[in-house]
């Protein structure tokens, strides 16, 4: 007898991706064919070709990549070298090696601040230290959070452990610290041990969107992920340089100078139907 009551047909699952980034950059090319290396070469025109070196000890890169959330990298420098002269380590000094992908002016050469005394100090203290780089009432905190977090976790504050897990895997630990999401931890892995992952911030996203490169309506979260199937490994630190300097110099949030871009041939932010 049949039932009177129609039966629900079962709700599809959505498909997921498990290579997110993959799958994308198929369908990149298949839809946009050559774009990646279309910009890539473009931007090499102007800015060359850049390779990697270590910027500084992953440690100090993280405390100086947090001094930067929201706010200029010259201001981190200052409240970076306020940490310096505040609590000295007496450790070797170590050289800070910008390159073009840095905002600022670079730091001095100079031992990197004592963890310990910085993790330990009074919060009223350390906030009055680092005033001068910005947002020191929520910055302050959080460098200590994070820190007691690598000693509870590790013994002591070193990070070179990270650089023998893979790039995701490192990805992973860090971000489970509070206040360290996806490009925080990309910033330290990439310029500390060269791991082939992109950080996004205001400018790569900008030039991406413009471009191409990225779906218009892919969070940065995903846009994270999505990227690593977009570049070669061995291309993301050449890519993420020179995608920044584009964002500083010429693709500007306010009246572009599109006449100097070489990537106007087929950038949809000129031309919605560009190729």
């Amino acid at each position: 007898m049949t039932s009177a009551v129609a039966r629900k047909k079962p709700r599809r699952k959505r498909r997921r991706f498990s290579d997110p980034g993959g799958s994308y950059a198929r369908r990149l090319e298949r839809y946009r064919p050559g774009l990646v290396r279309f910009t890539l070469d473009g931007l090499a025109s102007i800015y060359g070709r850049p390779t990697w070196e270590r910027r500084l000890d992953p440690t100090s890169e993280l405390i100086l990549t947090i001094l930067t959330q929201n706010s200029a990298d010259t201001n981190a420098e200052v409240a970076f070298e306020a940490l310096r002269r505040a609590y000295p380590s007496g450790l070797a000094p170590e050289a800070h090696r910008p390159g073009a992908g840095w905002g600022g002016v670079g730091l001095p050469e100079g031992a990197p601040p004592d963890w310990a005394k910085v993790e330990f100090a009074p919060l009223p203290e350390l906030t009055d230290v680092i005033r001068p780089g910005g947002l020191a009432n929520q910055k302050a905190p959080r460098l200590q959070s994070t820190l007691r977090r690598i000693r509870e976790e590790r013994g002591d504050y070193s990070l070179e452990f990270l650089g023998d897990m893979t790039a995701l895997d490192a990805r992973d630990w860090l971000t489970r610290i509070d206040g360290i999401g996806k490009k925080t931890a990309s910033v330290l892995l990439l310029f500390s041990f060269g791991m082939p992952l992109m950080p996004i911030d205001r400018h790569v996203e900008r030039v991406a969107r413009r471009v191409g490169l990225l779906p218009p309506k892919a969070t940065i979260d995903e846009a994270h992920d999505l990227f690593l199937g977009v570049f070669e490994p061995n291309g993301m630190y050449e890519a993420h340089v020179n995608l920044i300097q584009h964002g500083r110099k010429i693709c500007h949030a306010q009246r572009p100078d599109h006449d100097a871009c070489p990537l106007r041939p087929r950038c949809r932010f000129v031309d919605p139907k560009a190729p």
